[in-house]
């Protein structure tokens, strides 16, 4: 079977808020902070906003990755989906249409720094969780395009590297529903 990879139409909010919700409610160490509606409804902001490019086999989502700019807010693939090259798919969409990529990925999601760094990520901050709503510890990735096209390897500081040789393995994800959600208010506002 092919994967195809599609800008998301406004029906998909509630397939990828279910694959996010998902991820909240099986990591253990990730706060359970809203409903599945909540998170559908989060979802469909990122979709309408044009930021959600999902992965879909047999005309069913199976992930999705969702981009303001240079910035991955967001990378979730369904469950029965890891492991299957649809995560790779989606972040290599993604750097065809850019010469800089960053995300935040939390520290205690190893398995997701992994394969950031597998795909050309370095890392280049990290947070005491005081920036993002869950609280937990975060490390900026960044990728480079090279002039040759391959990513640049900028190396990690001291206190990246300790960091994450203190953090737990995990699935993958990141996503700061509050950032977005502010940026709704000031929108509606205007």
């Amino acid at each position: 079977m092919t994967v195809t990879l599609r800008a998301a139409y406004p029906t998909d909010a509630g397939t990828t808020g279910e694959i996010l919700y998902r991820f909240m409610m099986d990591t253990e160490w990730m706060p359970k902070l809203y409903t599945a509606a909540e998170t559908i409804g989060f979802c469909g902001t990122m979709i309408e906003r044009g930021w959600v490019t999902v992965a879909e086999m047999d005309h069913q989502v199976l992930g999705f990755l969702a981009r303001d700019g240079e910035e991955i807010c967001a990378l979730y693939v369904a469950r029965g989906a890891h492991k299957t090259g649809i995560g790779k798919q989606l972040l290599d969409h993604a750097k065809e249409g850019s010469d800089r990529l960053m995300l935040w990925a939390f520290q205690h999601n190893v398995g997701a720094q992994r394969f950031y760094r597998r795909e050309g990520f370095v890392p280049i901050e990290t947070s005491d969780g005081s920036r993002n709503e869950e609280g937990l510890p975060d490390i900026a990735f960044e990728w480079v395009r090279q002039k040759s096209g391959k990513p640049a390897a900028t190396g990690p500081n001291e206190a990246v590297k300790e960091a994450a040789g203190k953090s737990k393995d995990a699935p993958t994800g990141k996503v700061d529903k509050d950032t977005i959600e502010k940026d709704t208010t000031k929108k509606d506002e205007t």
